[in-house]
């Protein structure tokens, strides 16, 4: 099994709601996107497996600010899904995407050993997921200028908390 083979590119969050017409817009979506997007093709090239990740917010708790069930800005963004329309889309609704997931079951069927996790929130999603006891069986790196935040402020600090306990990459560094 190859380096590629063995590594999962797990991509949090990449939904509408984050970007310029969203109800949550986030800080450099587009340059994030697009970096996202080289990442899908260089990994795919490398016969890496692309595993999405989508939140729905929980109905039970009501409404929530964004992400609601059968709203245009809870579907994961066009361009994402035109990289990679084959990749399997786990669905969460807690910001540790192995928490109540089936990603356990779909990273187990992959036979991968490391991740590779980016995506929206930084300091959210992408954190608690990297962080996450059921991440513990892997090696774990966060791809860091695939992801973004509120601001830039807020994605350096999350960055700069999570780095002692997940090895932070760049595109550069990965697929070089």
């Amino acid at each position: 099994m190859s380096q590629a083979e063995n590594t999962a590119l797990v991509i949090i969050d990449i939904q509408n709601d984050y970007f310029p017409d969203g109800r949550y817009p986030l800080w450099n979506t587009e340059t994030v996107l697009n970096n996202i997007e080289v990442a899908v093709q260089q990994a795919q090239a490398k016969g890496m497996p692309v595993v999405l990740i989508q939140h729905i917010a929980r109905p039970a708790v009501g409404l929530a600010p964004f992400f609601n069930a059968e709203t245009e800005g809870v579907k994961l963004h066009a361009n994402l899904l035109a990289e990679a329309p084959n990749a399997p889309v786990v669905i969460k609704s807690y910001a540790d995407s192995f928490l109540d997931t089936e990603l356990t079951e779909v990273l187990t069927k992959l036979a991968v050993s490391k991740l590779l996790i980016c995506g929206m929130m930084t300091q959210n999603c992408v954190t608690h997921t990297a962080i996450s006891p059921a991440a513990a069986p892997y090696q774990v790196s966060i791809l860091s200028d695939c992801c973004t935040s509120v601001d830039n402020m807020i994605h350096q600090i999350a960055l700069n908390g999570v780095a002692p306990r997940v090895p932070l990459v760049k595109l550069e560094d990965v697929f070089s």
